[in-house]
């Protein structure tokens, strides 16, 4: 399964699945959660709420509402506001589950924001690493579009470097 690299907003993304960079409580407060949030509009945060908390590492899915999107996959990388950072293991775990959650609901894209990083504390470029690695190795029964989305210049520039190391 291939991936790519792309820069923007996460909530301006169209695919099958967008994935949230979700605290175990799954409250959509900022960072990717806000924009998702914002994005969606209705009760998604409600929604996403309604199914935590969940375990670091985790996942809930919730519908897109007012995305582009089927659904919005809740990948708890970080434990709740204020109990701690992400981890190597959470953010893995939380990419891989991400991904088998779309693969049970048949999803054919995906678009990832770099998990554990920003709010979370984690390393951006370590993160990449991480989440990078995660998608390279998975072997996927459905997904054909995986993107992996940065915000930022440098974080494009930094995650397509990565991305770039990895794929090699």
């Amino acid at each position: 399964m291939n991936f790519t690299v792309i820069q923007g907003d996460i909530a301006a993304q169209q695919a099958d699945a967008l994935i949230n960079a979700a605290g175990t409580s799954l409250e959509m407060g900022s960072g990717v959660a806000g924009a998702l949030r914002r994005g969606a509009g209705g009760d998604i945060n409600a929604e996403a709420m309604a199914n935590g908390p969940v375990d670091l590492g985790e996942v809930a899915v919730t519908d897109a509402y007012d995305l582009d999107a089927e659904y919005v996959i809740h990948a708890a990388a970080m434990p709740h506001y204020g109990d701690g950072q992400a981890t190597t293991v959470s953010i893995q775990d939380a990419t891989q589950n991400a991904l088998a959650n779309a693969d049970e609901l048949g999803c054919e894209s995906i678009v990832f924001p770099v998990l554990g990083t920003g709010v979370a504390g984690f390393d951006f470029e370590r993160g990449a690493e991480l989440i990078c690695s995660v998608i390279a190795d998975y072997e996927s029964s459905s997904l054909t579009d995986v993107r992996v989305i940065a915000y930022s210049d440098s974080e494009y520039e930094s995650l397509q470097s990565v991305a770039d190391t990895i794929r090699d």
